[in-house]
């Protein structure tokens, strides 16, 4: 009986602190969130070209991660790879603005 119980809270454990470490993570690298312009009150052309080429950059490696996914993983990662994009631009966009 002593053997049977240690047993059934040793599986219980082991599956409690697996599932807890994995609740809320991320299902794969891919879905990380990619590095992204901060806004600023002002930028220089220059400086402005330069987060541009960060930006596409940023996109070409966010993209290429979703490369090993498949079907509708693959398809939310490129979304998430693309807003994240369009969220730069917008943030280049206004910084220039001024």
């Amino acid at each position: 009986m002593n053997k049977t119980l240690i047993a059934l809270f040793v599986a219980f454990a082991g599956t409690a602190s697996f599932a807890a470490s994995h609740t809320g993570a991320p299902m794969s690298p891919a879905s990380a969130p990619m590095a992204t312009t901060a806004p600023m009150s002002t930028m220089t052309k220059a400086e402005a070209k330069a987060a541009e080429k960060k930006a596409d950059a940023d996109y070409k490696a966010a993209k290429k991660a979703c490369k090993p996914l498949k079907y509708k993983e693959e398809k939310a990662c490129k979304a998430q790879a693309k807003a994240a994009h369009k969220k730069a631009e917008a943030d280049i966009k206004a910084a220039t603005a001024k």
